[in-house]
């Protein structure tokens, strides 16, 4: 599992960031506080609050290294 922090402020980040991981199999966390829904989920991302940094936890290990280029610019730094 990789834990990341990522930032998706804007409707364009949202639908680019479900559409890039959904290509993946295995799950895809996002939590904001106490709340954890399916990072798959357009409308479980729009439930959280958008204005903060958001935590990715990724639970696929064998693409790991497929995947981090391709959200690296979704990753607060």
């Amino acid at each position: 599992m990789k834990s990341v922090t990522i930032s998706l402020n804007s409707i364009e980040k949202v639908k680019g960031f479900v559409n890039t991981i959904t290509k993946y199999d295995g799950d895809f966390d996002l939590s904001s506080g106490r709340y954890v829904i399916d990072a798959k989920s357009i409308m479980g991302i729009f439930s959280l609050d958008l204005s903060k940094p958001l935590k990715l936890d990724i639970y696929n290990d064998s693409d790991l290294d497929e995947i981090m280029p391709l959200i690296d610019e979704y990753i607060v730094k």
